[in-house]
């Protein structure tokens, strides 16, 4: 997105934290806790705040408040025309807030999570002062900023929800990298699958929000049908991942295969090899109409089918497009049966790949989502 407003003619700062996969391109030492330089014609400004989803709650907490501070710093002394901010955590907001009240910047919020919502739904936050004190900063973000991007239909809905007018919001979801899922790209295969299995891949965070326990239990069910030609591959890191790993050894399901995080461009190649591609998330209702997962959208950039576990829009989407299977939340029968289904229609799953990337290329195709969002964001400044 920051690429697209330098390709017309803007200029774009961003300020960003430090993970323990991501790479900012910037490398040197910190000079008192941050670095600063040009990467790809965007000034970046890195601070030195690391953060890994394997954290827990209070390092979380304290991290993105750090973040938030110390940018509120800059959004009061850099020179720029407005501020962008994106969630999450919700706190990214107020640097957001004190440009436009202090400064009188326009300032631009993107929504990719309701919070308190989410949390609320999920308990990772019960804390009655906590969750008030989210939803005053919620209230606030979305009534100090001139116009907010909803990355999901619920996301949307949740922000006209708190008196927000419809014509400050737009909807402009992920989207799909057409340049890195290619067919030139290199497949490849994890050892322990071999080119007759079906492979399911997830690639994603292992954490509360995804139920990947969901995995774990349709992979007990089909091999307990005998389905060793089905396997599973999870791609990625979390706080839960130990967990699931120990589970998967104690219940003896070497039909699951766990795997490092990948770069992008390495995920394109296993695309390349994979039969579908696992949408999962836990049974929370917010979820439903309130997310918009990256992953599903690099599934269908690649041109895999996908198998989604919950109800919302993008179950709706999968069976209007016939680009892969949607099945009920905790049913661990279904989602097998799904993947049965998949390993005996073979030739199907090819056509539903292809309806899957025609999907991609014709509504989330980055490039021109990206036009649609500079606009946007630009927009409040003309």
């Amino acid at each position: 997105m920051a690429r697209k407003l330098i390709e017309q003619g803007h200029s774009v700062t961003m300020v960003c934290g430090s993970n323990t996969t991501g790479i900012t391109g910037l490398e040197g030492p910190f000079t008192k806790g941050r670095r600063r330089g040009a990467v790809d014609g965007i000034d970046v400004i890195e601070l030195d705040l690391a953060y890994s989803n394997n954290d827990g709650f209070l390092k979380r907490f304290w991290t993105f408040i750090s973040f938030a501070l110390r940018s509120i710093w800059i959004a009061l002394t850099e020179k720029y025309d407005l501020v962008f901010a994106t969630t999450t955590p919700l706190t990214a907001g107020i640097p957001g807030i004190f440009a436009r009240w202090i400064r009188r910047k326009p300032f631009v919020f993107e929504v990719r999570d309701l919070w308190p919502e989410l949390p609320r739904e999920m308990g990772v936050i019960k804390n009655p002062l906590v969750l008030w004190a989210m939803g005053v900063l919620e209230w606030l973000s979305y009534r100090s900023a001139h116009r907010l991007v909803g990355l999901s239909p619920g996301i949307v809905e949740g922000i006209k929800k708190r008196g927000v007018p419809a014509g400050r919001i737009a909807m402009v979801p992920n989207g799909c990298d057409l340049d890195i899922f290619t067919d030139s790209a290199a497949p490849w295969r994890p050892g322990g699958v071999s080119e007759s299995d079906l492979l399911a891949v997830f690639a994603g965070t292992h954490g509360m929000a995804n139920g990947l326990d969901a995995v774990l239990d349709a992979a007990r069910v089909l091999k307990e049908r005998g389905r060793i030609d089905i396997k599973f591959l999870l791609i990625g890191n979390g706080k839960l991942k130990p967990a699931l790993m120990e589970r998967a050894e104690r219940e003896a399901l070497d039909n699951v295969i766990f795997h490092d995080p990948v770069r992008k461009s390495e995920l394109a190649g296993l695309m390349q090899a994979t039969d579908v591609g696992m949408q999962i998330l836990a049974n929370v209702p917010a979820f439903y109409y309130g997310t918009s997962p990256n992953k599903f959208f690099d599934y269908i950039a690649a041109g895999v089918p996908v198998l989604n576990n919950y109800p919302g829009w993008l179950a709706e989407m999968i069976e209007r497009e016939q680009c892969g299977y949607a099945v009920p939340p905790a049913n661990s029968a279904a989602f097998a049966d799904a993947l049965e289904l998949a390993a005996a229609e073979r030739d199907h799953l090819s056509v539903m790949g292809k309806k899957a990337k025609a999907l991609a290329q014709r509504e989330f195709d980055r490039d021109k989502m990206a036009n649609e969002w500079a606009d946007w964001v630009t927009g409040v400044v003309r």
